[in-house]
C-alpha cells in the first residue's frame, strides 16, 4: 500500500504542478472527474494487485471487480473530495490568466 501511494502522490503533485493542463469531465450534477483521478486509480489498482491478487476491488471510477477472494476488498476513492480538487484547480487557472 505504501508504494501505492507514493506513485500516485508523485502523480499528483506533478499534475498539480500543471494545473493548467487539468482535464476535468462532468459525471453528473456536482460530480465531476479529473484525468488525476482516473491516473491515480489506475496506479492504485495496479500496485494493490500486486499485492494482493486475489482480493475484489470496488473503485469510484471504474467500478466492481469481483475476484476470488469475496471476503477482502478493496474500497478506493483516489482523490476524496474531487469537488475541492477542482475548485482550487478552477482557483489557481485564474490567477494564472
Amino acid at each position: 500500500m505504501i508504494k501505492a501511494s507514493e506513485k500516485a502522490s508523485k502523480v499528483l503533485i506533478r499534475d498539480f504542478g500543471e494545473i493548467e493542463k487539468l482535464q476535468v469531465s462532468k459525471k453528473g450534477p456536482s460530480d465531476f472527474v479529473t484525468n488525476s483521478d482516473l491516473k491515480v486509480e489506475k496506479i492504485i489498482i495496479e500496485e494493490l494487485k500486486k499485492a494482493k491478487p486475489n482480493y475484489s476491488i470496488i473503485c469510484e471510477e471504474n467500478g466492481i471487480e469481483k475476484n476470488k477472494d469475496k471476503e477482502n476488498t478493496w474500497i478506493i476513492d483516489p482523490i476524496d473530495g474531487t469537488i475541492i480538487f477542482y475548485m482550487v484547480y478552477l482557483i489557481l487557472l485564474f490567477q494564472l490568466h
